[in-house]
Parts: C-alpha cells; structure tokens; sequence
C-alpha cells in the first residue's frame, strides 16, 4: 500500500469507472460501427491504487448520512451506555457526534468531544509517534532495540541482538501472546514488566505472529530514550500538539482529570453496569491513550493525507508508508480463494471485497472499552467509533456497515452477529474447574502449616499464602493482590479472579506439592510454580 496526494488518489480511482464505461460501450455497438473503441486510460498512478468497483459521486456522503440511523440502532440492539463517531473525508471532518450517556445513572450526555480510552487504537496511534521519529532521523524502523536500550533482553541472546523496533511493532519478536499482561494486573510497573519478559520462552523468530502489548510498549520505550524524553511527553510533542489533539493524552492522569470523560462498564447478567478503573499506564503505548472523537478525526485526516495536516508536514510521508503496508500475515486464510489479514506497525492491513486496501485497528478493554476505526484511503476516507462498554462488536459492527457503504452503496451482509461471536469467546471463564461443582466427598486437605508461607516464582515474584479468620489467602505482587483460596480435593484449592485479563466467572487451582505451589492461572506459560522459601516442618 502506498499514501498519496488526495489528487493522486482520486485519479486512480476515477479510472477505474472510466474503463468500465469504454467496455460497456464496446459491447453495445452495432456491427455497422466503424470506430474503434478506446484504448486503456493511459495514466502515472500504480496499478495497485485501482479498485474493482467504483465509487459512484455522492455515495460516501449518501453513507455518512445513514451512520445515525445506524448507530442509533446499534445503540438500543446492545444497551451499550456511551458511542461516539466521527468521520473524515476530503480533509475535512464530515461527521462527527456523541450517543447516549458518559455514565450509566447519570445524566451527561456523550459528544463528539468526550473522551474515551482507546485500548489498542493506542497501538496505531503510537506507530505515528514513532514514524514521527524515523522521519526526523531519531530511528528507523529497523533500528535494534539494544541499540538504545541496553539493558533489554529476550530469553535468546541472538533474537536480543537482532530485535528491531519494527519486529516489536509487528507482533514476530517470539513473546508469546499477551506477554507481561498478567504482570500488569499484580502491580508490576513498565519498567519491572520489560525487565521480567527475557524470563519468557520464544516462539520462532520473525515468523511467528502473537499480539503483545509489552512488546509494543518496549519497542515506543527505544524511540523514547532514543529522543531523550519519556514516551508520553514524545507522543504530546510530535502528534498530539502539532495536530491541536487538546483532549488527547498518553496519560492516565490526564484521563482521568478530564470533565468530559465515559467510564467503562462491564456486562453483567446481560446488563452493563459501571466497571472497575482501567489505568494502563504501564503499557501506555499498546494500550494507554484517551482522546475525543473530535481529536481523532484530526489524526486520522494526518494519516490519510500521508503525514500531512492543514498544509503541515507532521510526518514524513517515507516513514509513514511502512506502518500501513502488510508485514506479517496475522491471520491466515481458512479456504482457498479466502483473504489473509495482515498486520503493518501498529495497523492492522488488508484488502476488502471492493478490492481497496483498508488500515485499522480494534481496542478491547474488558472493563470496559470497545473502540475501532478503518481507513480506505482510496476513497479518501476514515471512520472511528469509539464506546464505553465491554467489546462486544458494536464499534467493528459499524465501521463495517460504514464501509460498505461507502463501497457498495449498500449493507452486504448482518455484521453485528459476526462480531458478536468473535468477541464472545473473550468473555469466556477461564480455568479447568470454572463453572465445575466442588466433590460431595473431598478428600482431606494437608495440615495448615504444610501450606502457609512465603513462595516464590522468578517471573511473578512472591506469593504468600496466610490463614485469616480460618481460611487461606494468596496475595501477590506490589499491588498485594489478594484471592481467598478455598479447598476442593486434597491438596488442591481453587480462587476466582476478575479484571481486565480474567473474564468474569474465572476460577484458577492452586495445587499444593511439598514445597511447591501450582497457580493454574499463571501457569499459561509454564511458569506458574512457586516454591516455598522455608520447608514445611
């Protein structure tokens, strides 16, 4: 995929009806006609900017003018508390509003300036950041990470020497998936939580494709120290402040001083309801960005424009094109004839039935945050909805709705419960006993003191297990997060967990063998053994 000049774009696409128009005639003439057709259109764009279907004139505006139908429906077939939408189009913002309320039982109202957290719509947004500082000759996309942060390290001294930024931002670094997320959730702060991941096995490097977080935060915090300031000071200064993105910030502080801000909720018996804070500072690169849909039609406007907004050349086109061109294959086809979908820096990439290439990213925070936005720069457009409310879809339900509009001139087909389903499986409870019933006969449990004690594990740190008031507690990491263990069979317990990593009705066994400790839940990668500091008597 390659960013042009709006009028480039146009031109590329104009031809297309263009040729279709000269076959149509052709293949209406008489065989008394004696002149010949035309031949193709002669032009300088690349063939790769073409399109198998046209946009016909005032169908994107025809689109933009259903998206409150659409997102009024939407609003009342998911409950979802808050939405807010904007869309761009020809350098201008062309739409953009507020739906429902900031909080459940309270009156506020959402608009096109309330601010939201984007969850991974930080990802894409960061990947400008650094294209900012590839531009500027801070970095290049392939510039290894090493190389400005020394003391980083994989579990593979080669794959460390070797790690660029690029291999960070496209999710083929071999961490496995969601690394140092469950680190997060005990307390551990960045720099603990990069520090921690060289504890972790590798997948194949460069040809393996597992979404992570904190690999994308590490690869921001190189472009950082290779700037000379921290990550959220960088992205004010080269995105956010040049674009006049006033209600937009990489910190949660600033999120949360916000007047004009949603709360997330969480589904609960099919209800949303206000859930708990969601502060991501700790991988405020992948995850951590609040902003407005107002600001983010800014952004995406910039993007659009291969760098540029209001005539300013914010980022170097050169180093923006890599971000929205496919990298790795993230997901591949199930069928012949079906597309793969691929992931750039930070953007997910790929090719609609329409055959234009189309750049987006999904945010997901099961606490509370459902966000999206597509760009087709083809046809010179972009959307972002942004919602307060446990993902369901609803975002990715109607940007694809939009975008088809835009495309076809029409819905081609439900997408809400496409959506629905695959987001369903989020929600799923985690753990092998979740939803079991306890044994009617357990067999007995080990003497207390064979089980209290300090434990500890190189990648989770302590854990230490106390009787309070009869029963045992687990507590873990600096945030001292507790669970109550109760007994199911032998020596082995169970804990329910919940957040933004563990969906609601999780349950993790907590095995006891010696001096040992098995927590299921933390043991996705094999390291979920703790061992007691003192023997048991």
């Amino acid at each position: 995929m390659s960013i042009t000049s709006r009028n480039s774009s146009r031109l590329s696409a104009a031809a297309v009806p263009v040729v279709l128009t000269v076959a149509l005639l052709a293949g209406c003439s008489s065989d008394s006609d004696t002149t010949s057709a035309p031949g193709p259109v002669v032009s300088d764009a690349s063939p790769g900017l073409d399109a198998g279907v046209p946009i016909p004139d005032g169908q994107i505006d025809d689109a933009v003018g259903k998206l409150d139908g659409l997102a009024n429906d939407l609003m009342a077939s998911s409950g979802v508390p808050g939405m807010a939408v904007a869309v761009v189009h020809g350098g201008k913002t062309v739409y953009a509003k507020g739906f429902g309320v900031r909080e459940l039982g309270k009156s506020a109202t959402v608009d096109a300036d309330t601010v939201f957290q984007l969850a991974s719509v930080s990802k894409s947004v960061g990947a400008t950041v650094v294209a900012h500082e590839v531009g500027i000759g801070t970095v290049d996309w392939d510039t290894p990470v090493i190389s400005k942060l020394p003391g980083f390290a994989l579990g593979d001294p080669w794959v460390t020497d070797h790690l660029t930024i690029s291999d960070l931002y496209t999710h083929r670094s071999g961490l496995p998936d969601h690394a140092g997320d469950g680190l997060e959730d005990l307390g551990y702060n960045r720099a603990q939580v990069l520090e921690k991941l060289r504890q972790l096995p590798l997948n194949p490097f460069r040809i393996t494709y597992e979404y992570t977080n904190f690999g994308v935060t590490a690869g921001a915090e190189a472009v950082a120290a290779a700037a000379g300031t921290d990550w959220e000071t960088l992205s004010q200064n080269t995105i956010y402040g040049p674009l006049g993105m006033t209600s937009t910030s990489s910190r949660f502080a600033d999120y949360q001083a916000r007047e004009n801000r949603t709360v997330g909720h969480i589904l609960e018996d099919g209800k949303y309801k206000v859930g708990p804070v969601r502060d991501a500072d700790a991988q405020s690169p992948a995850g951590g960005v609040s902003s407005s849909a107002n600001d983010l039609a800014k952004w995406l406007d910039m993007v659009l424009s291969g760098g540029q907004y209001q005539g300013q050349q914010v980022v170097q086109t050169d180093a923006l094109v890599p971000a929205v061109n496919p990298e790795i294959v993230s997901r591949h086809a199930q069928e012949i004839g079906e597309r793969s979908g691929f992931y750039g820096y930070g953007f997910n990439v790929s090719d609609s039935a329409a055959g234009r290439v189309t750049a987006s990213h999904s945010g997901a925070f099961l606490v509370g945050a459902g966000t999206n936005f597509v760009t087709i720069p083809s046809a010179d457009v972009g959307i972002v909805v942004l919602t307060n409310g446990t993902p369901t879809g609803v975002a990715e339900t109607l940007t694809a709705e939009f975008a088809d509009l835009v495309q076809f001139g029409k819905i081609t087909r439900e997408w809400r419960p496409l959506y629905e389903a695959a987001f369903a499986s989020q929600a799923d409870p985690e753990g092998e006993l979740a939803g079991k019933t306890p044994p009617t006969s357990p067999a007995p449990a080990p003497p207390t003191n064979q089980l209290t004690g300090d434990y500890g594990n190189p990648y989770w740190g302590p854990a230490l297990v106390t009787q309070q008031n009869g029963a045992l507690t687990l507590t873990m990491g600096p945030a001292a997060v507790t669970y109550q263990l109760t007994h199911w069979d032998g020596n082995t317990f169970t804990f329910p967990l919940s957040g933004e990593n563990a969906p609601a009705g999780t349950v993790s066994k907590a095995t006891f063998d010696g001096n040992s400790l098995t927590l299921e839940y933390f043991d996705h990668d094999h390291l979920g053994t703790f061992i007691r500091a003192t023997p048991a008597e």
